[in-house]
């Protein structure tokens, strides 16, 4: 569980991120949630799209994937969201959280 300062920290550091992920029509499923969980273990933290056109708004969008991920949501604005978790990917750098 994530604290405010640490949701500030995140959201900083997402501000720069590209969007990497677009729920469109199609809406949600299992194969979209694991393509997020490796993203999610490769980069700890990344920002996702959800299109006019899918079936679920972009909070049931972000609360579902987080479930079904394991990760924190870090923010819901407008279209966009943004989810973390800490990975122990010894290949990237890891994302030091204030406490």
């Amino acid at each position: 569980m994530l604290n405010s300062r640490q949701r500030a920290q995140l959201r900083g550091l997402a501000n720069s991120y590209e969007t990497i992920f677009q729920i469109g029509k199609s809406g949600l499923s299992d194969t979209l949630n694991r393509q997020i969980d490796d993203a999610l273990y490769a980069r700890e933290l990344i920002k996702c799209r959800v299109l006019n056109t899918a079936p679920v708004s972009v909070r049931e969008a972000a609360d579902t994937i987080a479930q079904a991920c394991g990760a924190d949501v870090v923010q819901v604005i407008g279209s966009k969201f943004i989810l973390y978790k800490k990975s122990n990917n010894k290949d990237i750098k890891p994302i030091v959280l204030v406490k």
